[in-house]
């Protein structure tokens, strides 16, 4: 069995490791030209999903290489006010684990060498009569197997053909992201879990990423054949706004500088998080949900991982978490097709019922939880809505 993948994200990532501990030959098309050629977002939480996952699909020697280039995420859970009073505790979170998105990819990749190809974006596919499916690529090539996974994000133009009626939906207000080196001074900000600070019309979001050990460093003496990025500890931040914005030119000094405006009269040490962000993975970031769909029915070639599915907004903490528990199911799922105990068919419908079950659950509590972070209109100096 041939599965082909559209995607090397870190659902894709996930399930070609899943399926490759199971025997079936799998082949990643990515459309972007290199695995560093565009920024890839920072910390995510991972929950008892998203590791156990991990665990399942990725080779048991990389296990010990996953633990050490994660880090805790646990404790208090502060709400501040601009001058970072303490206005309330929303209570204590025993355990969770940290993970930097860009690092944890780059181990996804581990172990996939030939198997990954870059420059190719998957723009189609056509099913045939012999149970076959044809991937087509913006380069004017195809490649054909036995079944497509479209796991090419929130902008899936594998979703686009098999479901056209599906809507993904743009949600009030924006967010910038951020991401600063690690400080004592800022490391007090988040003394437990992750802390909110809230100001006029602006909600500011708290968490560290603190590796256990340094992941190039981890690397080289845990499995010499990874090589991990040089990415230090660093504290991120992401500034609600309720109001959409359209990007500022002039990339990112531009919208720093805005964003500094808009906290004006906020404490010093906020004030400075935002002034020393890495300005290469630093950015704005727009917030959107996909509508449910019910199943499709019929005995498709192709299916949906991910956000190419279930795209939701951070407020919830597990998109990328339900990815991971998608790549994990569909693993499971083809590897009993693997084994000659389940037809392919059955076995992908069965994967999908169960998907769209849970993975619009959690779009669903994703939006329940996105006012805890929404600020409330209000208007700027010169009187307009910010």
């Amino acid at each position: 069995m041939k599965v082909m993948v559209a995607g090397a994200g870190i659902g894709g990532l996930c399930l070609a490791h899943g399926l490759l501990r199971a025997g079936v030959d799998v082949r990643v098309y990515e459309r972007e030209n290199a695995a560093h050629s565009r920024y890839q977002g920072f910390r995510i939480g991972l929950n008892e999903h998203g590791l156990a996952a991990l665990h399942e699909c990725l080779p048991p020697r990389l296990h010990g290489l996953l633990a050490a280039v994660t880090g805790p995420m646990a404790g208090e859970r502060l709400v501040l006010d601009r001058q970072l009073r303490e206005i309330r505790r929303l209570g204590a979170v025993d355990g969770g684990t940290a993970t930097d998105r860009h690092v944890l990819r780059q181990l996804l990749l581990t172990g996939l060498t030939g198997r990954v190809e870059f420059g190719k974006a998957v723009t189609g596919y056509a099913e045939s009569a012999d149970g076959t499916v044809e991937a087509r690529f913006g380069d004017g090539t195809t490649a054909t197997g036995d079944l497509l996974v479209g796991a090419d994000g929130i902008g899936s133009a594998v979703r686009r053909q098999l479901l056209p009626e599906a809507e993904v939906v743009t949600l009030p207000g924006n967010a910038i992201l951020g991401r600063t080196p690690l400080t004592e001074r800022f490391a007090a900000l988040v003394p437990g879990f992750g802390t909110i600070v809230h100001g006029p019309g602006v909600v500011m979001l708290l968490g560290r990423m603190e590796f256990r050990r340094p992941p190039r460093l981890a690397a080289a003496e845990l499995a010499p054949d990874v090589l991990l990025p040089d990415t230090g500890d660093y504290l991120r931040w992401v500034v609600m706004l309720p109001v959409l914005r359209s990007r500022e030119p002039g990339g990112w000094p531009a919208v720093r500088d805005r964003l500094l405006a808009l906290l004006d009269g906020w404490h010093p040490d906020l004030l400075d998080l935002v002034r020393r962000a890495d300005v290469g993975n630093s950015s704005p970031l727009t917030a959107r949900c996909a509508k449910p769909v019910p199943h499709w029915g019929g005995t498709r070639r192709v299916t949906l991982l991910g956000d190419a599915i279930h795209p939701m907004p951070p407020s919830g903490g597990q998109g990328a978490n339900t990815a991971l528990r998608d790549a994990a199911l569909l693993s499971r799922s083809l590897a009993a097709v693997q084994h000659g105990e389940a037809e392919l068919p059955a076995a992908v419908a069965q994967y999908e019922l169960r998907m769209l079950d849970y993975g619009f659950t959690a779009v669903t509590e994703s939006l329940q939880h996105l006012p805890d972070f929404t600020p409330t209109r209000q208007p700027d100096a010169a009187g307009a809505q910010v």
